[in-house]
């Protein structure tokens, strides 16, 4: 990326002209100002795409500036650098919105990768549709559904660690970001870590961090999830993958609250608050020996289940909506309505991947959707394009046999709906009555 306005704030004047000559010759509009109420000057009058900061500056430092710029500029990436980096500062500049944080002395190397980085994440998070509020994350009006918002709001008052288990795709990340949004700490960050997508070597570094020069390629300090969790929430994703020996790590850092970097002579207070969750039987596992009674007992403080998506299919309707809402804006199309007999179709699954599988289908309908409209036929289409290859279709059903059978079932629902009025009925199906009385000959239902 080249181009983009970068605006450099720095006291040291020879480290100015270092910053701003290296920006302009990978192709940036690079320019620079020796203080931070200078900064926050020329932010208000000149175009910028991204400010990078020195901390300890005279008058106002480079975190003051960091969180006036987030309250003033709240979408413009800033790029803290010090030359006294520590860890409670590393951790203050993400809590007040920094994107990157850079120890001096750098190469050439580092900075323009960093910045391009930063600036890249910046313009896909431009382009990305709305985030969705918090409170509409855990989407459903099902019993089941209103049962989890109610033991999630009650789990999110205390500390306490809470164990979210359910099948996978059935949304736990959504659930403990819900935990964390509802509790005291929610003004902390929130760091989820992926436990099943790291090797063991790797997510100890990644949990609990190592200093300089612990390993071969350690050439500087760099803080694990824990510290970066700091007065927030880490969530520890897929809990059930660890291997024993890091077992053993976490199993301290939940009971002593401490832990020690890799590398590091030191034990370390942790103030976090911990969610995790597992699509495994954590039960069994203790009792083949695969995973340790004792942690089992630490985490399983505040057990939460999250429903499967075919115990709860009444919210089918309201995710598929919403799904194809968010579908659409992220394909740069215009959303097409669900009909009546779709949803009925969609309803009629048994969603072994869940909710991460009803998302995935209503983003193919959308893609492969002809027309304004997504019909019972599309999504028996769907079905039929996803399945392997060679792998025979459910029941040995043909396609026509298929749309024929979730075509039946919608007109079935909505005569039910309509309480057998014919014309509320097509209504309901959005057809006209003539096509109504023809499907239903056709089907064998007149």
């Amino acid at each position: 990326m080249s181009g983009e306005n970068i605006l450099v704030v720095d006291d040291d004047d020879a480290l100015r002209l270092v910053l701003v000559g290296l920006l302009k010759q990978a192709g940036y509009a690079a320019r620079a100002v020796p203080s931070a109420e200078r900064a926050l000057e020329e932010v208000g009058k000149a175009p910028t795409d991204l400010v990078v900061t020195d901390v300890r500056m005279p008058g106002m430092d480079g975190i003051a500036l960091l969180s006036a710029l987030t309250k003033s500029v709240p979408d413009l990436p800033v790029i803290v650098l010090s030359a006294h980096g520590t860890v409670p500062m590393a951790v203050e500049a993400m809590k007040q919105g920094a994107k990157e944080f850079m120890l001096k002395p750098f190469d050439r190397e580092e900075v323009i990768a960093t910045v391009e980085r930063t600036l890249r994440a910046s313009a896909s998070r431009e382009s990305a549709p709305p985030a969705i509020p918090i409170a509409s994350r855990l989407i459903g009006s099902s019993a089941k559904m209103a049962e989890l918002r109610a033991l999630l709001a009650r789990a999110a008052r205390s500390n306490a660690t809470v164990l979210l288990r359910g099948e996978s795709g059935s949304g736990k990340e959504v659930a403990a970001r819900e935990v964390h949004e509802q509790s005291s700490r929610k003004s902390g960050p929130f760091v989820a870590v992926h436990c099943a997508a790291l090797p063991e070597s790797l997510l100890e570094s990644e949990l609990f961090g190592y200093e300089k020069g612990a390993f071969t390629g350690a050439m500087k300090r760099k803080p694990g999830r824990v510290e970066l969790a700091e007065q927030g929430t880490l969530f520890l994703d897929e809990i059930g993958d660890v291997s024993l020996p890091v077992q053993v790590k976490l199993l301290r850092l939940l009971q002593e609250r401490e832990f020690q970097t890799l590398g590091g002579t030191t034990q370390q207070k942790a103030d976090v608050r911990f969610v995790a969750a597992t699509h495994r039987d954590l039960e069994s596992m203790v009792s083949e020996g695969t995973f340790r009674e004792d942690l089992f007992y630490r985490l399983n403080v505040v057990p939460v289940w999250i429903p499967a998506l075919r115990e709860r299919l009444g919210d089918v309707a309201e995710l598929a909506e919403r799904f194809c809402a968010d579908a659409a804006a992220r394909n740069g199309v215009r959303a097409p309505k669900l009909t009546p007999d779709a949803i009925a179709a969609l309803s009629s699954r048994a969603w072994a991947g869940n909710v991460r599988e009803l998302q995935s289908c209503v983003e193919r309908l959308v893609v492969f959707a002809d027309g304004g409209t997504i019909g019972a036929a599309d999504v028996a289409a769907d079905a039929e394009r996803s399945r392997p290859l060679g792998e025979p279709a459910a029941n040995a059903s043909s396609l026509g046999e298929r749309r024929e059978e979730a075509e039946r079932r919608a007109v079935q629902e909505a005569l039910q709906r309509a309480d057998g009025n014919r014309t509320l009925a097509a209504r309901l199906l959005g057809v006209s009555r003539r096509t109504l009385y023809n499907k239903l000959a056709e089907l064998g239902l007149s």
